[in-house]
């Protein structure tokens, strides 16, 4: 086993937990830590890796939220139990179009959308807008305090701007909470609504991503590359359950200026590196 590998999949899965659910992008920061660490590995596993360890953070919001998405709570009565089967279809509805739009333009995304001046543009141009929205609704009383007041077709929108997020850098928490605010939902219900839909869009993510390589590579999987995968999710699951709890509680006192402010320096920082690269190249 190679150890300095397998260090670098443990920093890799450090970066994923921590941003994968603030909206700051965590695949530009994969991407520009392993333009510094070097994690040597083909591009295509390179990819099947940036996307699976999304199932940790994934995991660790499914089970933050395991008892309000458990609808066999024996501690819920009918009602609230009726109420959870329709929060799993709201979710359902906010989680389809960026389902079959991702499944369909997959492939066209990559090839496409994937350069590092799109990404850079995608974190300064929503930066901007978290600030310009902060600032301009600083004063505004929400209309829905709690993510099971969401409409359907208030869901529905929400999962519309989720579309958005399949363009690399724009962070599908963050055009997620920024289309809840948008739509009346106060910072509380829009992040929570933000998680709850990403359960299936990551695991959906992944599980394309897994099967078009299994494809490629006829299902003889590396054992070491099973090893990274699982390292990888595990990491990134610890960490991103105690980031989930801070942030939740984080953003009942402040709000998200200061997310937009980092947004636009990352963006232009990665812009000067990979710039730098190119032209060292």
């Amino acid at each position: 086993m190679d150890i300095i590998q397998l260090l670098k999949v443990i920093v890799l899965g450090i970066v994923e937990g921590l941003t994968e659910w603030l909206p700051i992008s965590s695949t530009t920061h994969i991407k520009l830590i392993d333009d510094i660490i070097r994690f040597n590995a083909s591009d295509s596993f390179k990819e099947v890796f940036i996307v699976c360890i999304q199932l940790g953070p994934m995991l660790a919001v499914a089970i933050t939220y395991f008892q309000k998405l458990n609808p066999f709570d024996p501690a819920k009565n009918s009602i609230k139990k009726r109420a959870t089967l329709l929060l799993w279809l709201k979710i359902i509805i906010a989680a389809l179009p960026a389902a079959i739009l991702g499944l369909l333009l997959d492939d066209w995304i990559d090839a496409h959308l994937s350069s590092t001046l799109i990404n850079s543009f995608m974190l300064i141009f929503y930066g901007i807008i978290f600030i310009v929205y902060e600032n301009m609704n600083k004063n505004k009383r929400p209309e829905i305090e709690k993510s099971g007041q969401i409409g359907y077709q208030t869901a529905l929108y929400i999962g519309m701007c989720q579309v958005l997020a399949l363009i690399p850098g724009t962070s599908r928490s963050g055009v997620t909470i920024l289309g809840a605010m948008a739509l009346g939902c106060s910072r509380s219900a829009a992040v929570e609504f933000s998680f709850l839909i990403g359960i299936p869009i990551l695991f959906g993510a992944s599980a394309l991503k897994v099967l078009k390589y299994a494809v490629s590579i006829h299902f003889h999987f590396d054992s070491m590359e099973l090893v990274y995968l699982l390292a990888g999710c595990l990491v990134s699951f610890i960490v991103a359950a105690y980031t989930i709890s801070y942030f939740l509680n984080w953003i009942k006192k402040h709000d998200f200026k200061p997310f937009g402010y980092y947004r636009i320096a990352l963006g232009i920082i990665t812009l000067i590196w990979f710039g730098l690269g190119a032209l060292v190249k």
